[in-house]
């Protein structure tokens, strides 16, 4: 419980850290306010059982004076940890969604915008629950106990030891139950989110899986993810229930022995009936307590597993800003000597020189795996290289800063993103301030205009979570269309062309070039016309330049490009043919 505290601590600013501290003294003098009320039983018994009422009176005068500073400890720490329930969940959200908008683009992945969605729904909620529903009964369930016991040192040092000696079997064991259940709480959630993953894998893709006829195949990966979590949900109930269980008995086994040797004590003639008595409520509370911190302690693991990570993701490094921004004097890029490495041993990219003049075209090509996609994100500074320079216009982009750098680049990636929402409301989201013309006029060159007049709605048509009315030729006009929008005067091109239909790709082949028109581009090219248009041609292959020039010179060296251009003419010039039918009537097929 005291790092949970130090983790909200390290959540939350000085105001609401004192905010935090109040809450935990308003909660703890709760917990020795409740504890002595209690401890007071004993006195008014053994007052009661002789009939000195006087001397009971007292002490039930000093018991209403507990129950009232009960009250209003109690009071005025719900108020303080209600209060701050509701400001940590805006906190957790708001320092989540300022510190990753100024994380470097390459640190999201799939993996990580998962978990970040589960941290801002119900992440926050369980952080939140802290203040709110879990400091008050966990701290009364430890400090409560702690008073009982120094109470009963003082009237029976023996039932006292005897309590210490119990609880600190208790706690032993519900600390090796905590472990236990703890991994079946994580199987059980890795297990929830493939079984979610899986379902809605199924749903998105049931267009390829019914035209391939693999329906059954997708349903089976359903059904095994949600038998998993069917099983790792029991195995964690087994697990919860058998340990809770275990945990009561160990404590009702520790009543048990109290009882027995207050009755023993009393027997001997060592302890009064009225003390006995009184001693056995305390026991009674004191193990209520042990009870009610097993119950909550699930929980506070909960909680504090969602703290760690959001503080996980704070702790990671934003990318370092200037303080004065440097002005590019052109639009031109350069890589001068630069290498870069994802884990720190292996180079994706190695030794990479390379000028592209402004308004020029750059395709860059190259087997899978050769470094292209990194090139390009290196330019946006998804990620800083590891050593070398990337330049825009003469300056290098760690000196641009991120905000100056995205005004000035437009990135059309190889899976294009849209939002849940209109289609309006996604291309604008490139530049929200845009007139109705420029709007229509960049719809017009991406010929996202076919688009709007598919659409029943036109503009204001819902296109779905992900784009998903939308074809995968369509999704990649609107993100051109974004692109010409925004009239950024540099270009980055992730193999925008790849894997169309002949429809399409003349579409998106053509708001290309309306693209590139007076911009410097940089594209991953797989296209032959995008290709021969460049003014030069970049091979990568093991995050090395191995080639470059010119189409023509390409060829005329007859090196790697070569064998690339002929494997691209080959895939482009295949097509199948019909075959005359044969004496049986039948037709066949050939490439």
């Amino acid at each position: 419980m005291i790092t949970i505290v130090g983790l909200l601590a390290a959540l939350l600013d000085r105001a609401h850290r004192r905010q935090l501290t109040r809450v935990v003294t308003m909660f703890v003098a709760t917990g020795v306010l409740q504890g002595l009320a209690f401890a007071c039983v004993v006195p008014v018994l053994e007052a009661a059982l002789r009939q000195d009422w006087q001397t009971a009176t007292t002490w039930l005068g000093v018991l209403a004076c507990l129950f009232v500073a009960h009250h209003v400890a109690l009071t005025l720490g719900n108020l303080d940890g209600y209060g701050l329930a509701c400001d940590l969940l805006d906190i957790t959200l708001a320092r989540l969604g300022e510190h990753t908008a100024r994380l470097p683009l390459g640190w999201y992945d799939q993996d990580r915008t998962g978990q970040l969605s589960r941290l801002a729904s119900k992440g926050a909620t369980d952080i939140a629950s802290v203040p709110g529903h879990l400091l008050r009964p966990l701290i009364a369930a430890v400090v409560s106990p702690v008073t009982v016991v120094v109470a009963m040192a003082f009237l029976e040092w023996r039932l006292a030891l005897a309590l210490l000696a119990g609880v600190a079997a208790v706690l032993a064991a519900t600390r090796l139950l905590a472990a236990i259940v703890g991994r079946g709480e994580g199987a059980y959630d890795a297990a929830m989110a493939e079984g979610s993953a899986r379902v809605v894998e199924f749903a998105l893709n049931q267009p390829a899986l019914r035209v391939f006829g693999r329906t059954v195949h997708g349903n089976e990966l359903v059904e095994t993810a949600l038998k998993n979590q069917k099983r790792a949900s029991k195995r964690l109930l087994v697990t919860g229930f058998g340990g809770l269980g275990i945990q009561l008995l160990s404590v009702q086994a520790l009543l048990t022995v109290v009882i027995a040797l207050a009755v023993h004590l009393a027997l001997g003639g060592t302890l009064g009936a009225a003390t006995a008595i009184g001693l056995l409520v305390l026991t009674v509370r004191f193990v209520e307590s042990l009870i009610d911190y097993g119950e909550l302690s699930s929980a506070l693991r909960i909680a504090e597993g969602s703290l760690r990570r959001v503080l996980d993701v704070l702790r990671v490094e934003p990318l370092p800003e200037p303080v004065t921004p440097a002005e590019p004097a052109h639009t031109g890029i350069e890589l001068r000597d630069v290498c870069f490495s994802y884990d720190g041993t292996t180079r994706v990219l190695d030794e990479i020189s390379l000028l592209a003049p402004p308004r020029s075209l750059t395709a860059v090509v190259g087997p899978s795996g050769s470094g292209k996609s990194t090139l390009l994100r290196l330019v946006a500074r998804f990620h800083d290289a590891t050593s070398g320079s990337v330049m825009l216009g003469g300056a290098d982009v760690r000196d641009l800063g991120t905000e100056a750098l995205m005004r000035r680049v437009s990135i059309v990636f190889q899976d294009v993103y849209l939002f849940e929402g209109t289609l309006r409301d996604n291309v604008l989201m490139s530049r929200p301030d845009a007139s109705e013309e420029a709007l229509h006029e960049a719809a017009r060159l991406a010929r996202v205009d076919d688009i709007v007049e598919r659409l029943p709605h036109g503009w204001q048509t819902r296109i779905g979570e992900a784009g998903s009315t939308l074809s995968g030729g369509e999704k990649q006009r609107v993100s051109i269309a974004r692109a010409l929008l925004k009239d950024a005067p540099v270009v980055l091109l992730d193999e925008a062309t790849a894997a169309l239909d002949a429809e399409n790709e003349a579409a998106v082949q053509e708001a290309l070039t309306a693209l590139a028109a007076d911009r410097t581009v940089i594209v991953i090219a797989h296209r032959l016309q995008t290709v021969v248009a460049a003014d030069q041609i970049v091979v990568l292959d093991g995050g090395r330049i191995v080639e470059r020039g010119s189409h023509d010179e390409l060829v005329a060296h007859g090196g790697r490009y070569l064998d690339f251009w002929r494997e691209r003419t080959q895939a482009e010039g295949w097509h199948l043919l019909e075959t005359p039918k044969t004496a049986s009537g039948r037709g066949t097929r050939r490439a």
